[in-house]
């Protein structure tokens, strides 16, 4: 009996040091034994061989150039943190410099891998490496670790940030726009490439790799400018949320990474958002921005107005009244019972601040009128009147909340319109804004809409937040489940 158990131990010895000598030398053996309880699919796998194709690039002097374009919260940035601990393992004279839009996420990545190389097993697949301890006379702190015996070691930045003294063998950027917002500012991707050319660049050494992974949102963002200007010697690895085409691992129309995000959960995310927000972020396809963005096949037109929960009046109120500047709108959306919403109303016009009250309390007594006492059938309660706290704005709230009865509330835009727009397009293209066919108002509507292109070419597009204001406010702040 004894025997048998010595046997089995051996065994499991023998399995063990093999599974430790797999991950030494095989990026995806050391993922498996670092994660055992990681999710697995063949997105992981696939990207693991090659981030490793990679390194033995770099180690060869070939001077690699890895762009990986895939969809978020499916493990890329995981996947890259494990690498960089891996290689760092494997080549502990290498220095690499991480970059990210958040000086957070550069700290968690630090933090991670200092945990990673204190772990038990990981000084079991690479004994021969260390980083300092309070005692040693080398530096790890919350954006550096140095190497213990060699010269490598890790730096983590912001994109913007410096990373000065020693040259880089390795440049990693993950991610190096935060949102849509900073996407959609000429501004900010001049300062993004401004860093990168002049600043990241700069600290290469002669053999150095370059390696960004990254979701797109832009055909100007990093990853389209690079390409742009560097179009030979880069491999490009794309993938797709969902596949348009049969590939080597899926078929068309089948998920990235069906383990962790179902063809469900992508097609509920795919149903919310502008087409070519899904294109760029999802699919990794972004396209040319401008006009033609609302289109008026968009909405749904109804002839009479269907049976409402409730209503509320949203508005937007100009700065001034001269000719030049921007209208004041008033406009009453309900929400319909199957949760989408219709626009009922609206006014706009220039007005002083007296006749901006007075609009204000006109427009809200001809929607708020009772028949016998009661709100009118099928209409629903009229909440509240809801104005952005800015400007004209918030001089019109206090004057209604001192000499009225209105429930007027304060609204807070803190994007541009645009971007507003790119977050909630999904909803118009989907069919859930409606539109009274017969309204009066309904073709100056539509023309504002039809025009719109999210830059200062069009003089007025004053009807336009308030209606981003009932979709955020009415439709998109329902809880849905994404999961089976």
């Amino acid at each position: 009996m004894a025997t048998n158990l010595a046997e089995e131990l051996s065994d499991i010895e023998l399995i063990e040091s093999l599974l430790i000598a797999e991950a030494r030398s095989d990026f995806w053996a050391f993922r498996k034994l670092m994660r055992p309880n990681m999710v697995i699919g063949w997105f992981q796998w696939d990207l693991a061989h090659k981030l490793q194709q990679f390194y033995e690039s770099l180690v060869l002097g070939q001077r690699p150039v890895l762009i990986i374009q895939a969809p978020p919260q499916h493990g890329k940035s995981v996947s890259v943190v494990d690498f960089i601990a891996w290689m760092s393992g494997r080549c502990p004279f290498l220095k690499s410099g991480f970059a990210s839009y958040s000086d957070m996420l550069g700290v968690k990545t630090n933090l991670h891998l200092q945990r990673t190389f204190n772990d038990p097993k990981f000084k079991q697949v690479f004994p021969n490496f260390g980083i300092p301890s309070k005692k040693d006379n080398a530096q790890v702190n919350r954006s550096k670790i140095e190497f213990l015996g060699t010269e490598g070691s890790f730096r983590n930045t912001t994109i913007g940030g410096g990373i000065t003294g020693e040259p880089l063998d390795v440049g990693i950027i993950d991610d190096p726009l935060k949102g849509r917002e900073q996407a959609n500012s000429p501004t900010i991707r001049e300062k993004v490439w401004d860093w990168f050319t002049d600043d990241f660049s700069t600290r290469f050494s002669e053999y150095s790799g370059l390696l960004i992974v990254m979701t797109r949102w832009h055909l100007d963002d990093l990853v389209g400018r690079f390409l742009a200007q560097n179009p030979d010697n880069v491999t490009v690895v794309t993938y797709q949320a969902i596949a348009e085409a049969d590939e080597d691992y899926r078929e068309e129309g089948h998920p990235l990474f069906p383990e962790l995000k179902s063809l469900k959960f992508l097609n509920e995310i795919k149903s919310r958002q502008a087409s070519f927000s899904f294109s760029s972020l999802y699919q990794q396809k972004p396209t040319e921005q401008g006009g033609d963005l609302i289109k008026t096949s968009y909405f749904r037109m109804c002839t009479q107005v269907p049976t409402l929960q409730y209503r509320i009046i949203y508005a937007d109120t100009a700065q001034k009244t001269k000719e030049s500047n921007d209208y004041t709108v008033f406009e009453c959306w309900g929400k319909m019972n199957n949760g989408d919403i219709i626009l009922l109303d609206l006014v706009r016009g220039k007005w002083d601040s007296v006749d901006l009250e007075c609009q204000a309390v006109a427009f809200w007594n001809k929607h708020n009128q009772k028949v016998n006492g009661f709100e009118p059938v099928g209409l629903g309660k009229l909440r509240h009147m809801k104005v952005e706290d800015k400007v004209s704005g918030t001089g019109l709230i206090q004057k209604l909340k001192r000499v009225t009865q209105i429930p007027v509330k304060g609204i807070q835009r803190n994007t541009d319109k645009y971007t507003r727009l790119c977050d909630n397009l999904g909803y118009i293209e989907a069919g859930r804004v409606w539109l009274p066919i017969n309204a009066p108002w309904l073709s100056d509507f539509l023309a504002e809409c039809e025009a719109f292109k999210g830059d200062m070419s069009h003089k007025f597009d004053d009807q336009i937040d308030p209606m981003l204001d009932a979709i955020e406010d009415m439709v998109a702040t329902q809880k849905v489940s994404f999961y089976e």
